[in-house]
């Protein structure tokens, strides 16, 4: 009985530092969403850039701290980084609208019914909460790279912290377009 007891305490802090890392270091999952002008943005055409997927609430005054450092990402790095926000219910077209203009947003917002959300955070009944904002970067082959969620994250998600992660992963990206 000791040892049973011993093998399942083993399998459980296996189990546990596991699931610490679930969020990263895997394919990032498809998906095709509207935007506010219902033009569909796919994760296949983004391949070959890095890209921001910014989970967010238009009423949570850290998701807005994070839409104006997404802006700076904008800024500092153009066209060789993506940022999508995607908008989760309750959230709707207007709460969208009223949110794009007061952060002077310049990225599109993206609406998701929650499917898509529940395969990135991967919410379930083990997993039925979820902390905004949460952000993933995903290289240029389509792997998330890194999840920031911002209890455990802030630094990188309301400070400067973002910019050297992106810089080192930049730096050793393919450039796109390039074949291996």
């Amino acid at each position: 009985m000791r040892l049973l007891r011993a093998f399942c305490g083993v399998w459980l802090c296996a189990g546990l530092l596991v699931a610490a890392d679930q969020l990263s270091n895997r394919r990032a999952p498809g998906f095709s969403l509207p935007d506010l002008n219902l033009k569909q943005h796919d994760l296949a055409d983004y391949r070959g850039k890095i890209v921001l997927l910014d989970f967010m609430k238009t009423d949570c005054p850290h998701c807005q701290a994070l839409s104006r450092q997404l802006e700076q990402v904008k800024a500092k790095y153009g066209f060789k980084v993506a940022i999508l926000s995607i908008a989760i219910p309750p959230d709707n077209q207007q709460t969208v609208v009223r949110y794009i203009q007061t952060n002077f947003l310049t990225t599109p917002v993206l609406f998701d019914c929650g499917q898509m959300a529940a395969s990135y955070l991967k919410i379930g009944p083990q997993n039925p909460t979820v902390d905004l904002p949460h952000l993933f970067v995903i290289d240029g082959e389509g792997l998330i790279r890194h999840d920031f969620a911002f209890e455990a994250d802030r630094e990188i998600l309301e400070g400067k912290g973002l910019f050297p992660v992106l810089d080192r992963l930049l730096a050793g990206a393919p450039a796109a377009g390039k074949k291996r």
